[in-house]
């Protein structure tokens, strides 16, 4: 074999080599099917000696070229709009892993709500005794605010402050006061009655107003704690609407559970768009296609300079 034959036989290998890998990245039907007609094309140069390699090279260099420098044009167009999707997936990653090192989780909340309800109903305790006594001692626990603190903003449920507001609402002479505290004469009374036994039934929200609510252990009645300026007052639960008590899913378990959705959704979407290929440019392979798979190809070879053309014409314009 000559030196010219065998040189533009290899140039032609490595061509169909980098069309391979293309068609592979594209994963599309019309590309495959170039790529493996070139291989036939190849084929039938290297084994009929007598057929003009010059042919085949003037082939790559009219149509094949032009279309992997048209594939590679859209695979970096591709790969440029995916990684702007892949970067927000790594931005939303690093939200969660900040949300997820937060101490205060749902277990923790579970938890928590039952040591308040134990610091509420110790604080009531001596609440009574402060009150009946005329004493000036600080009732509540030193912590007591911390709950609300810690937890309001994820797992208490916003409601209007007009609710907040009527809530809280009350005449002197239906509460016992010192500097302390506020808290329903009603309320003492029945808090007595039933030992302090109480459970803390939910949080409420409006903005900067915090409102916790609990209810007794053995009847079915509910009052309200205003950390603000601790006030206690009976609260009827039928104003705060249908509240999913069984919901212990935090706003920020909610939010970290829809980044991941997105995530999924625009890893999938990165991936389409990865390997696109324009319709007005899978139409034309498609055309090219039919073109060289004609049984009477050769006759041609030398006349796919105009297909050469259209492709190299969709690279300098704004088509792909």
């Amino acid at each position: 074999m000559d030196e010219n034959r065998l040189n533009i036989l290899n140039a032609s290998t490595r061509i169909i080599s980098k069309l391979q890998l293309l068609s592979v990245f594209f994963n599309n039907d019309i590309i495959y099917k170039i790529y493996l007609r070139t291989q036939v094309l190849h084929q039938l140069f290297q084994t009929n000696p007598e057929l003009d390699i010059n042919q085949l090279e003037m082939f790559h260099l009219q149509f094949t070229q032009s279309l992997i420098d048209l594939l590679k044009t859209i695979k970096k167009g591709n790969e440029a709009n995916a990684d702007l999707l892949l970067d927000e997936v790594a931005l939303n990653n690093q939200l969660i892993e900040q949300m997820e090192d937060s101490a205060y989780t749902e277990h923790t909340f579970v938890n928590d709500k039952q040591r308040q309800a134990l610091k509420m109903s110790q604080s009531l305790r001596k609440l009574f005794k402060v009150l009946s006594d005329n004493l000036s001692d600080y009732p509540f626990t030193g912590n007591i605010n911390k709950f609300s603190l810690h937890y309001s903003a994820d797992y208490f449920f916003n409601v209007s402050t007009e609710l907040v507001y009527d809530l809280l609402a009350y005449t002197p002479a239906e509460v016992y006061s010192n500097e302390y505290a506020t808290i329903g004469r009603k309320l003492m009374g029945t808090l007595c009655k039933y030992d302090f036994k109480i459970e803390f039934y939910c949080g409420l929200r409006a903005n900067d107003l915090v409102l916790e609510v609990y209810k007794f252990a053995d009847v079915n009645r509910h009052f309200i704690f205003s950390p603000l300026n601790n006030v206690l007052l009976f609260c009827d639960v039928s104003k705060l609407g249908n509240l999913d008590l069984k919901n212990t899913v935090s706003k920020r378990e909610r939010m970290m559970r829809e980044l991941r959705d997105k995530n999924i959704q625009l890893t999938g979407k990165a991936g389409l768009i990865k390997t696109n290929l324009p319709d007005n440019i899978a139409a034309l392979l498609a055309d090219n296609y039919k073109k060289i798979a004609d049984v009477n190809f050769l006759e041609h070879i030398n006349a796919f300079d105009v297909q050469a053309n259209i492709l190299k014409t969709m690279l300098n314009t704004d088509i792909i």
